[in-house]
């Protein structure tokens, strides 16, 4: 079958858009994992210019006062909003972070980690723009489709201005949260809008109906998005810990960490039972296509779980930080791809045993 030149197109822009977001996951890590959150104190410029200085000399000698001056003014609007909103916690969080009115040194080196991190992102909101004109096709053929690069682009220019926020509010916890939390649905939504793009050219191998297992797949897949969640608070929390230390001494941060962490760890052990569990259901089911996603979540569950267990005991080694949180986003994007192909194929197969039902 040939396959006409506008799918091909959008399912190439669709994967490399997918690829591109799971690279700034991983850039965000190093961010996170190098301290270089605040490498950049203003958005979306940074210390004021396009191209950021490479020695303290190129600023102000009060740069420290101006920009801290800029983010509390920032939240203080923020505040006031999201009061109006009914959000009093979360405003008043906002100041009530420690963090909040000290602005860090210049360093070169974290300047420009962050800048590239920048960079990067301002990539994918070109390629998620270029999904939506590539599915513009797909306005008469199938609208789902359509609707889901143009509600990606979206939520990417909702996802920048979160990220301005983070910046604002000096990486207030919550901010973090809800950044990475809204990542995940665009990567969702993308895994979909490609797959449905090419439901009329390709054809799912047909397997015996399992409605049973759907809400199995769906289950493991929230409980690592859960899961992905409490990683970013024990993040957050190893964040603080390492301020209070004054990043020094390392080792002792674990011991010091609470019980968010011990939850977290050992959460992974029920989500590792439960993954096996469907793993196995969906090798039993005659699709090559569904074992080799089963192989391969628990193959990215095995290296969650040793990256894992290498922060834990060697120190929160700051190579691993960035690994284990990729993985982790990675290991949801196949699960819901996962979910995906299996509803693909269960419908496949009712309609080629009861051919007036319409998939």
């Amino acid at each position: 079958m040939i396959v006409p030149a506008f799918v091909r197109r959008f399912r190439l822009i669709g994967i490399v858009t997918v690829v591109a977001v799971y690279v700034l996951i991983l850039v965000g890590g190093i961010v996170r994992s190098t301290g270089s959150g605040m490498g950049c104190p203003d958005w979306p410029k940074c210390f004021g210019t396009w191209v950021p200085p490479t020695e303290a000399s190129q600023l102000p000698a009060n740069y420290k006062e101006i920009y801290t001056a800029q983010r509390v003014a920032k939240n203080q609007k923020l505040a006031k909003t999201l009061q109006r909103l009914g959000f009093k916690q979360v405003a008043s969080d906002i100041f009530a972070h420690p963090t909040q009115y000290i602005e860090t040194d210049f360093n070169v080196t974290k300047t420009w980690i962050e800048y590239v991190n920048r960079l990067v992102g301002a990539l994918i909101g070109l390629f998620v723009f270029l999904t939506v004109v590539f599915a513009l096709p797909y306005w008469r053929r199938d609208r789902p489709v359509f609707w889901l690069a143009f509600w990606s682009f979206l939520l990417t220019g909702v996802q920048g201005y979160l990220g301005s926020l983070v910046v604002s509010t000096n990486l207030l916890p919550v901010m973090v949260t809800i950044h990475m939390g809204l990542a995940l649905v665009i990567v969702a939504m993308l895994i979909y809008a490609v797959i449905r793009s090419q439901r009329e050219t390709t054809h799912p191998e047909a397997v015996p109906t399992t409605p049973g297992l759907t809400p199995w797949l769906w289950l493991i897949t929230l409980l690592t998005f859960v899961q992905i969640v409490l990683g970013t608070q024990v993040r957050e929390e190893v964040d603080m810990v390492a301020f209070a230390a004054n990043y020094l001494n390392r080792a002792a941060w674990i011991e010091q960490l609470g019980n968010i962490f011990k939850f977290h760890r050992s959460f992974s052990a029920l989500l590792l039972l439960l993954n096996a569990y469907v793993a196995y259901q969906l090798y039993k089911l005659p699709s090559g296509q569904l074992r080799r996603m089963a192989l391969a979540n628990m193959g990215l569950i095995g290296l969650e779980i040793l990256a894992g267990v290498t922060l834990a005991y060697f120190a929160l080694p700051a190579l691993v930080q960035p690994i284990h949180l990729t993985l982790a986003t990675v290991l949801f994007g196949t699960q819901f791809l996962t979910i995906v192909l299996h509803s693909r194929a269960t419908k496949f197969e009712r309609q080629a045993a009861y051919p007036g039902v319409v998939a």
